[in-house]
């Protein structure tokens, strides 16, 4: 069984910077799986991607990707305490 002393990082994670609006984008792994693509905004709100990426480099074009196309606001969830209507 893994643990978090198991997680393998890439050094492709880092904070990126779009129109003003920051995330970090994280790039992991466990030992003997693909790499996950998770995005965390600035409210703490996470987007974990679908499915696993058999590259970092991958992942992270495929960020690169949504970010050109959808913008980065599409990257950021509600602040906190703020109401969905």
């Amino acid at each position: 069984m893994y643990d978090e002393n198991d997680l393998i990082e890439s050094p492709l994670q880092q904070k990126y910077t779009s129109g003003g609006k920051t995330v970090e984008v994280c790039i992991y792994r466990l030992p003997d799986t693909g790499w996950t693509l998770e995005i965390v905004d600035e409210y703490n709100n996470s987007t974990i991607f679908d499915g696993e990426f058999e590259s970092d480099q991958e992942a992270f074009d495929l960020f690169l990707k949504e970010v050109e196309e959808e913008g980065i606001e599409s990257m950021i969830g509600p602040k906190p305490g703020s109401s969905l209507h």
